[in-house]
């Protein structure tokens, strides 16, 4: 059974998609403020997580964070923080989506099925990924140059490993918008050329910022 964890401080909303939940058949928890979710989270295991951003204790933005460097569990925020600012940044603490309240069930259950689904589908691959004199360290989320560490939010490491496992093919940016941030994503596709512009500058510091081509027009392509 799939076993999911709320941490939301409206009792009501929280205990109506508890109900929908295990209507679905989903084990569900729930926790009403950011400590107890935060320590809840890492205390089981879970196949998804439900996290609101205004917390009481402690902010989901913190709470993301947290749970984020121990465990790679899936994390959907809810929240009624709409704004692209908060979508961009509650993406680069760790979340993989987010929705917006008002909210309908169905839609929430729908990407809650196809984080869940890319969870449990992903392909057990080689952990380490060398390219161009960088080292890729799937598990421990590390990117290292010359044994020195690159440091990169979940989004800008989940981007570049993207494009390293997919090395000599070039990906439309619909293709990387899909699998780093998820089907019916809040954000546009030039959030695609963002990232790769942040990617840049950090490369840029060994020599590394050609690693990542523009395909005019279609996307990107590390070659090798």
């Amino acid at each position: 059974m799939v076993k999911v964890l709320i941490v939301e401080d409206e009792q009501n909303l929280a205990r109506f998609i508890e109900l929908e939940l295990k209507h679905e058949n989903y084990e569900v928890d729930i926790q009403y403020d950011g400590q107890s979710g935060l320590h809840k989270a890492l205390q089981q295991d879970y196949d998804l997580i439900l996290l609101d951003l205004m917390l009481p204790e402690m902010d989901g933005l913190e709470v993301c964070k947290r749970i984020r460097k121990h465990k790679s569990t899936p994390i959907i925020i809810i929240t009624a923080k709409g704004e692209i600012y908060d979508k961009v940044t509650g993406l680069d603490y760790g979340a993989d989506d987010y929705i917006v309240k008002p909210f309908e069930i169905e839609e929430l259950l729908a990407r809650m099925r196809a984080r869940i689904r890319r969870s449990s589908n992903q392909i057990t691959q080689s952990n380490i990924i060398n390219i161009d004199g960088l080292t890729i360290d799937k598990d421990a989320f590390n990117v290292t140059c010359n044994n020195e560490k690159l440091e990169l939010t979940k989004t800008e490491f989940d981007l570049l490993l993207l494009l390293a496992e997919n090395k000599n093919h070039v990906l439309h940016r619909e293709q990387i918008l899909d699998h780093v941030w998820g089907y019916e994503s809040v954000v546009e596709t030039n959030v695609v050329d963002v990232y790769i512009r942040y990617l840049r500058n950090k490369l840029k510091a060994y020599n590394k910022q050609k690693l990542i081509e523009t395909v005019r027009g279609v996307g990107y392509v590390i070659r090798q």
